[in-house]
């Protein structure tokens, strides 16, 4: 173990399920809206207590993806963009979708190369199949870290996206996502389990050796 890391401990009694647990139980469902990328259904249920619920979900019809992509210097790139949900401008790393029976990682790739222009050599997983809002969506996220990087021409850009690109230290990015100044949750969790597997010497040697000179 490093100096200075600290101990992880799990608990010596860990919580144990004792029974099956009850599952939410649908009795009708409808479409309420559906366009290229989402639809909203309604469901009329029976909550895992057995109290009847309404409930609403948007089901994605993309899979989430996102890059943290670095240089050999230790930068990385965060992509601004307007996003329309909140109205407020938004610094975040590459990200985008693809269809679902697509391989994720080839998603990501595009996605990386229409948002900055790059292609990777090498890649590494950093999350798969995880949940970002799942109280009312089923959208499922799959995150990597790429390096290696080279320029790509001749890539088409999407026709609605105004974005600017920039350039920064990945310790800046750390502190920027510290700070508040990034609020996209995935970026967020890209940085930051990034920076857990760097200070727990979980990375291969050349990605670990380039992120400690953004430090």
């Amino acid at each position: 173990m490093r100096p200075g890391l600290p101990i992880l401990r799990r608990p010596n009694n860990p919580p144990v399920m004792t029974q099956t647990p009850a599952r939410w139980r649908i009795a009708s469902a409808r479409t309420m809206y559906d366009n290229p990328w989402i639809r909203v259904r309604e469901y009329e249920a029976l909550a895992p207590t057995g109290a009847p619920a309404r409930y609403g979900l948007v089901e994605m019809k993309n899979l989430s993806t996102g890059v943290l992509p670095v240089e050999s210097d230790g930068t990385t790139y965060l992509v601004g963009q307007d996003r329309f949900a909140f109205g407020r401008y938004s610094w975040e790393l590459p990200e985008g979708g693809g269809p679902k029976e697509d391989d994720p990682k080839a998603a990501a790739a595009r996605e990386l190369a229409e948002e900055t222009g790059f292609q990777a050599a090498s890649w590494l997983t950093l999350m798969e199949d995880v949940h970002l809002s799942n109280s009312v969506t089923d959208e499922r996220a799959f995150a990597f870290l790429a390096w290696g990087l080279s320029p790509i021409v001749g890539v088409d850009k999407d026709a609605v996206e105004d974005l600017a690109l920039r350039r920064l230290p990945f310790g800046e990015a750390l502190r920027m996502a510290a700070d508040g100044e990034i609020s996209d949750v995935f970026s967020l969790v890209m940085l930051f389990k990034t920076n857990h597997l760097l200070q727990s010497g979980a990375l291969p040697s050349d990605v670990a050796d380039a992120l400690k000179r953004g430090l």
